[in-house]
């Protein structure tokens, strides 16, 4: 697919994709015969990995160790790459396992600060019910 459908797909702008791939992060799968890159499935899965990791916070770096991690792990499951020794599995899982954790303690975070944003508006809005003008 090209690349407005996979902003649509993504909810991603041009310009970000774009970002991500000169960041080597995503790489399109192919290219059209008029040069133009096409991209997979797989492709738009990993733009959604990048696009669920930004609003936690996580940085380009970051988000490459994981993407990195994730790519290993899935391409000795498939059998298409190197076997990993366990111990290099392990390690990779161990990865994997710490950012889902981190995710998990962001995730946290912004609920919780959700909960003080809404109750911070739900005080304005009972002073303005109480007739305080302002």
């Amino acid at each position: 697919m090209q690349i407005g459908e996979v902003a649509a797909r993504t909810e991603l702008s041009l310009r970000s994709i774009r970002q991500y791939e000169d960041s080597g992060l995503v790489v399109p799968s192919a290219s059209s015969q008029g040069g133009f890159p096409l991209y997979t499935d797989a492709d738009v899965d990993r733009l959604l990995v990048i696009r669920r990791m930004k609003p936690l916070g996580f940085t380009l770096d970051e988000t490459r160790e994981l993407l990195t991690a994730m790519d290993r792990l899935g391409a000795d499951r498939l059998g298409t790459d190197e076997e990993l020794t366990p111990e290099e599995r392990s390690a990779l899982v161990a990865r994997v396992r710490r950012y889902e954790q981190a995710a998990g303690e962001r995730v946290a975070e912004l609920r919780a600060q959700l909960a003080r944003a809404e109750e911070f508006a739900d005080s304005l809005r009972s002073r303005l019910g109480a007739g305080v003008s302002g």
